[in-house]
């Protein structure tokens, strides 16, 4: 299998407009071969939603999760190109799992773009003091730091999460194939999570929420 270089993500990533970790995993499935990952890419429907992901989203909708017997809340605004879309039923649908999702994971941000520059700053410190003191090489202090701040994102950014529902996915993934199968944009713009006893207010409604919660069963 030839070696899955930077040089070969970024190829695929032009020829596509997929993310880099979705290159790099068609990448493996494909054992180097760019055409074949940009088939395996293609049959994920993750290729064309790519291409589709500048365009403007001013549609969509507001859903809502209520669970706990009306102990625990969410709102999540979820847009779209058209109405057209925002009315079928994979739409909707999309919209009630993140919502669901939403309420299971507690994410604090929708996107790692969200993140403040001074709570990265304070994870890479966590993780550099970390690694030191588990006596790493220093060598490898960054790689491991970046790949610590990876998974924090995977813990507290909405589309970077494992989907409740099937884990095999992420949050973003979970969109993006929902665009390859409406053939519009869809982007997440903003979300609130309330649990009853939890006073203190978000700072903003896409970016932070209340303590976790059992996670609710991933039911509609």
């Amino acid at each position: 299998m030839a070696e899955i270089t930077a040089a070969l993500v970024k190829a695929l990533r032009e020829r596509t407009g997929a993310g880099m970790m979705e290159c790099k995993a068609a990448l493996v499935e494909a054992k180097g071969d760019v055409p074949e990952a940009e088939v395996v890419l293609r049959k994920r429907g993750i290729a064309s939603a790519g291409k589709k992901a500048s365009r403007a989203t001013k549609q969509g909708l507001i859903g809502s999760y209520i669970h706990q017997g009306g102990q625990l809340g969410v709102l999540v605004e979820v847009n779209c190109e058209s109405d057209f879309v925002a009315r079928t039923e994979d739409f909707q649908q999309l919209v009630h799992d993140v919502s669901m999702h939403i309420a299971a994971a507690d994410p604090r941000f929708v996107r790692k773009e969200d993140v403040p520059a001074d709570v990265i700053e304070k994870e890479r410190d966590i993780a550099r003091a970390r690694a030191l003191a588990e006596g790493k090489p220093e060598k490898i202090l960054d790689k491991i730091v970046e790949g610590r701040l990876s998974k924090f994102y995977e813990e507290v950014c909405l589309l970077e999460q494992p989907f409740v529902k099937e884990a095999t996915l992420s949050i973003g993934q979970l969109v993006k194939t929902k665009i390859a199968k409406l053939g519009e944009n869809i982007s997440i713009a903003r979300f609130v999570r309330f649990k009853v006893g939890d006073s203190a207010a978000p700072e903003s409604p896409a970016s932070e929420s209340p303590a976790a919660p059992d996670s609710p069963a991933a039911e509609r």
